[in-house]
């Protein structure tokens, strides 16, 4: 007769012997005899805007949990096992509702219309110009000062299953912070016992506009608010080459080769090493590192790796995929110890890195990026992972 251990036993075998795959997981989950499936549970959160606001939890059985608002559609946290089976939540941001209203620093949001920057606020399509209120000096940034991120969002449905879902929708009227077409939106979360927190971006429109949504998660993977921070942690970007950007950190339209420089993160290196190289102006520009990197893979079906970031210390290890051409590597440059975050911790810069798969910032004014135009009749869609593991 086979032995049937129990779902914790087996899941701490796995990580005993580093198994840490979907195979692996699955391969553990079976052993403990035991049909699991992830859970997705509500739960109230506030109020905000005049409106209700819930945060959904999605759990598996090796120990992954994701907590979502349905203001700004906010991934709040992502906890998850170190190699020593000791979870910890890795995400920055805030205990509470309030801290995310009260405190806007676009900890976990999901940002739209448009993600990152607009040079002047603006852009034109089929010849008519269009304004954007300006949010970031000259610029704007991540949708206005009214983005998705300050909304509340209406929950479509909430699923367990193998995959534990929850979607959530918005309708963005046209003329929307200056945005053209009536946009209705829907944002998709899912959670699998492999440690895949999937995000699906779906958007349709009545008239020609610009779309471009990410998530802008911030990460430290030792443990939000650990204080050794996360520039000693190892990130790889399959990409050859970046898009260097003005003082206002507006590219130039320029795909320059990342070889030779501190941008070259082809073979994984220590975000330390290269954060504070003033002889690379353009980390003068970006206080560190705030740039996008074009992604060998381009724009794709489905989801390709755009990073690897890895911790020596907790062994934790977040890969990110993604079906876009770019991702936006921050590295908390504007974190000035002014924001108190989860468990009262200051967040300064280097407490957390940011990894936001995109288009290309500024590509409507850039004819030689990939385009961010959608269209009636032909809907926008983005899909993204978070995968979360632990190195062997």
């Amino acid at each position: 007769m086979r032995k049937v251990v129990d779902m914790k036993t087996a899941l701490s075998y796995a990580l005993i012997l580093g198994l840490t795959s979907g195979t692996a997981l699955s391969a553990a989950i079976l052993a403990s005899g035991t049909a699991v499936a992830a859970e997705a549970t509500r739960a109230p959160a506030g109020t905000a805007n005049g409106e209700a606001v819930e945060t959904i939890t999605l759990k598996n059985g090796a120990g992954v949990s994701a907590k979502i608002l349905t203001y700004g559609a906010t991934l709040q946290s992502l906890s998850g096992p170190d190699k020593s089976g000791k979870v910890a939540d890795v995400l920055l941001g805030y205990d509470d509702l309030k801290g995310y209203v009260d405190f806007p620093n676009f900890f976990g949001v999901t940002v739209g219309r448009y993600a990152n920057r607009i040079a002047g606020g603006k852009f034109s399509i089929d010849g008519k110009a269009y304004q954007l209120p300006l949010n970031d000096k000259v610029n704007s940034l991540h949708g206005g000062s009214k983005g998705f991120d300050k909304q509340v969002w209406k929950v479509v449905s909430v699923k367990s299953g193998p995959k534990a879902s929850l979607v959530l929708g918005l309708t963005s009227p046209d003329g929307d912070s200056g945005y053209p077409g009536k946009l209705d939106v829907t944002v998709t979360y899912t959670l699998d016992e492999a440690g895949n927190l999937g995000i699906a971006f779906d958007a349709k429109t009545d008239k020609p506009t610009i779309v471009n949504m990410t998530n802008h998660a911030i990460f430290n993977l030792q443990g939000e608010g650990s204080p050794d921070g996360a520039m000693g942690h190892k990130l790889t970007i399959p990409a050859k080459a970046y898009t260097p950007v003005d003082a206002n950190l507006i590219p130039s339209g320029e795909l320059k080769p990342v070889e030779g420089s501190v941008f070259d993160f082809r073979n994984g290196r220590r975000v330390a090493d290269g954060i504070r190289d003033g002889r690379d102006p353009q980390i003068i520009a970006g206080r560190g590192y705030d740039h996008n990197w074009a992604l060998d893979k381009g724009l794709t079906k489905v989801p390709g790796l755009a990073a690897r970031l890895e911790d020596p210390v907790s062994g934790r290890v977040l890969e990110v995929l993604t079906t876009e051409p770019g991702v936006q590597f921050y590295t908390g440059n504007f974190l000035d110890g002014t924001f108190i975050g989860k468990q009262s911790h200051v967040y300064r810069m280097g407490d957390g890195i940011a990894l936001e798969p995109q288009k290309f910032p500024d590509s409507p004014n850039k004819p030689n990026f990939v385009s961010a135009r959608v269209d009636p009749g032909k809907p926008y869609h983005h899909e993204m992972v978070y995968r979360l593991s632990v190195a062997r």
